[in-house]
């Protein structure tokens, strides 16, 4: 069968939706895919903001994906938490910046 949209919706992305133990999506296949390609944008949107950041002010590319993190947990009905440090993962992974630690304090 043929589907219309067939965009790559990476695993790590789609373990954010599946709850241990369990196997399917905690969401509809569509919504998990509109919220992938929210976060994919905002990584891709935010490369060269938190580049130049981390260049102007000096710090390290550490403390500039954790104040980007910082930012997107400002607005939760934006993105969830988990997705927020998706997203800055994915933006370290753009940038060939060393991946951020698991969690931040």
């Amino acid at each position: 069968m043929y589907e219309e949209n067939q965009s790559f919706v990476p695993e790590s992305f789609v373990a954010l939706y599946v709850k241990p133990g369990q196997y399917k999506t905690s969401l509809p296949k569509a919504e998990v895919m509109q919220r992938y390609e929210l976060c994919e944008d905002l990584a891709n949107m935010l490369q060269d903001p938190i580049s130049a950041q981390q260049f102007q002010l000096g710090i390290t590319e550490d403390d500039a994906l954790k104040t980007c993190w910082q930012g997107l947990l400002v607005q939760p009905d934006l993105v969830q938490p988990a997705e927020a440090f998706w997203v800055v993962c994915r933006l370290a992974e753009l940038l060939s910046w060393p991946m951020p630690a698991l969690a931040w304090e």
